[in-house]
């Protein structure tokens, strides 16, 4: 079974990176928006998880040197251009009301940023463009002395463009996550490229606004918990073991095969059936704690992953088209020693009631407390979070011209210590397997590989049930 899982290395390497130019891209034509327009924005889009920049980068083997090929500056910047028409509020700036709710706001200072620069590496010296890599991070452009999580006054897309010299580049993009959720920056990225592919505007579906379609209810009402924003007191020895030394970034390809054996171990004896994701999280949550050794024993975990509301929302329905933040938080919780002593079966249960556990008015009802209590800093007591991207068109969206990117997706987990990222495998020979990324202390990494690949315990546990 452990060949259905193969562990992926990434280099350490310095990238040298010159910047060439800085060129301010504004949209190609009129708007809907003039100086000192407002728009609004939904308590989702003002969650405090909401307010960073999601930085991604796509890779190219393309010669964009060759006579025969389009220029790789000029091709993105027109069609950006063209795009943020349509898309035009990624065109204003961020800003606290007196609320302190964000608001796209249209100012002196508007439009995206493309950074051009170069690199006498070639893509080949990048090492495995299978892996994320952490020190990739120079092809995402930061501004000077920029502060983490500042989203006020900046951009909100910043694009650069990194000419490698064996003909090949990368596109870092660093996307506002208030703005829009994965699926509408896939929508956003789709929209760019084919754009930039055709040479003419394509907008397919059209982009719809509307975050008023999330408006808090008057008086607002809350029915749930909603444990996922409540503040958990720290007395484990988790969080002190996550942060006290830098974390390493671990990276496996685990095949389709590997997920279905998990999927069959985990599921429970009733009809209710579950997903790989229920299977695969339950999995990696048990191997997560396990790996930590964590104290004491009776202390309360919780497992958090964003779970996509778009099919929940029936009544209005939402509209085709729209792009904001259309998430809700999941949210699992357990005693260390049940997910140590426990089952597969009895975790992917409680992963699997958090999933199912979102509903319309869970939905509503998560705008209505934010409304009354909005977090304003985030929670990481006793948390591991998992975000999926492989339900994310990543290498189906970002073709520009230059055919498939080599490789899609983020570059560093590490500042988050306490998240894990469901990755699609970009390799066209491995259909249907994923790549899971996990931050851990050094200390826990060979333990947390034993126990994810190795499913005997798993067998004998739930066969003692």
């Amino acid at each position: 079974m452990a060949s259905c899982v193969e562990e992926l290395h990434f280099s350490h390497i310095h990238i040298p990176v010159t910047i060439d130019q800085m060129i301010p891209v504004m949209p190609a034509g009129p708007i809907p928006a003039v100086h000192g327009s407002r728009l609004y924005l939904s308590n989702l889009d003002n969650m405090i998880g909401a307010r960073v920049f999601t930085p991604t980068v796509y890779f190219y083997k393309s010669n964009y040197m060759s006579s025969n090929r389009k220029p790789v500056t000029k091709t993105l910047c027109d069609a950006l251009s063209r795009v943020l028409v349509p898309y035009y509020p990624l065109s204003g700036r961020l800003r606290e009301d007196s609320n302190g709710k964000l608001e796209v706001f249209f100012g002196q200072e508007q439009g995206a940023l493309l950074v051009e620069a170069h690199s006498d590496m070639g893509l080949a010296e990048l090492g495995d463009l299978a892996v994320p890599n952490p020190t990739w991070a120079p092809l995402n452009y930061r501004f000077p002395n920029e502060e983490p999580y500042k989203v006020l006054d900046m951009p909100l897309i910043i694009a650069q463009v990194t000419l490698f010299a064996c003909g090949g580049f990368g596109l870092g993009l660093r996307l506002c996550h208030c703005i829009c959720d994965g699926i509408g920056a896939m929508q956003f990225l789709a929209a760019w490229a084919a754009t930039a592919k055709t040479g003419t505007l394509v907008t397919n579906p059209e982009p719809c606004w509307d975050r008023e379609f999330f408006q808090p209810r008057n008086p607002p009402t809350i029915k749930y918990r909603h444990p996922e924003f409540k503040r958990i007191e720290e007395r484990s020895s988790l969080t002190m073991s996550l942060w006290k030394s830098k974390p390493v970034q671990k990276c496996y390809k685990v095949s389709q095969q590997f997920q279905a054996q998990v999927k069959s171990l985990a599921q429970p004896n009733d009809m209710l059936g579950c997903s790989t994701f229920d299977a695969m999280a339950a999995h990696v949550w048990r191997s997560w704690v396990k790996a930590l050794d964590v104290k004491p024993v009776d202390y309360e975990l919780r497992l958090t992953f964003s779970v996509n509301a778009r099919p929940k929302l029936k009544n209005p329905p939402w509209k085709q088209g729209f792009y904001g933040n259309v998430v809700c938080v999941a949210c699992g919780t357990s005693p260390v020693n049940n997910l140590i002593k426990g089952s597969l079966s009895e975790t992917l249960r409680l992963v699997r009631e958090a999933r199912l556990s979102i509903s319309e008015e869970y939905v509503r009802s998560t705008v209505d407390y934010m409304e009354i209590d909005r977090p304003n800093r985030l929670q990481f007591g006793g948390k591991l979070s998992i975000t999926q991207w492989t339900r994310f068109s990543l290498y189906e969206s970002a073709d520009f011209g230059w055919g498939r990117p080599s490789y899609a997706g983020p570059i560093d987990l590490t500042p988050t210590p306490q998240v894990c990222v469901f990755l699609p495998d970009g390799s066209a020979e491995c259909s249907g397997a994923t790549v899971v990324c996990i931050c851990l202390p050094g200390s826990a990494t060979h333990k947390f590989t034993e126990f994810f690949i190795c499913l005997k315990d798993l067998i004998s546990n739930d066969e003692s049930e």
